[in-house]
């Protein structure tokens, strides 16, 4: 299960801390890549061609929030 206390309050994160089992989003790597589509979900970052991120604070407000963004 999943603690938000562990979650980063700041920096970047990457998707397997953001999504289920590991992270606080009870979705799958497709729902989650076609939310940050459609603007549902943040938007990422690309740090170079094979880093993706996203910012903790944008992720954490998703979850605190209930997904109402």
């Amino acid at each position: 299960m999943f603690e938000i206390d562990r979650f980063p309050t700041t920096g970047f994160v990457r998707l397997s801390q953001i999504i289920a089992p590991n992270g606080p989003i009870p979705v799958s790597r497709s729902t989650w890549w076609a939310g940050c589509k459609s603007g549902r979900f943040p938007q990422p970052i690309k740090l170079t061609p094979g880093v993706t991120v996203w910012r903790a604070e944008d992720i954490r407000q998703l979850f605190e929030c209930g997904g109402d963004t």
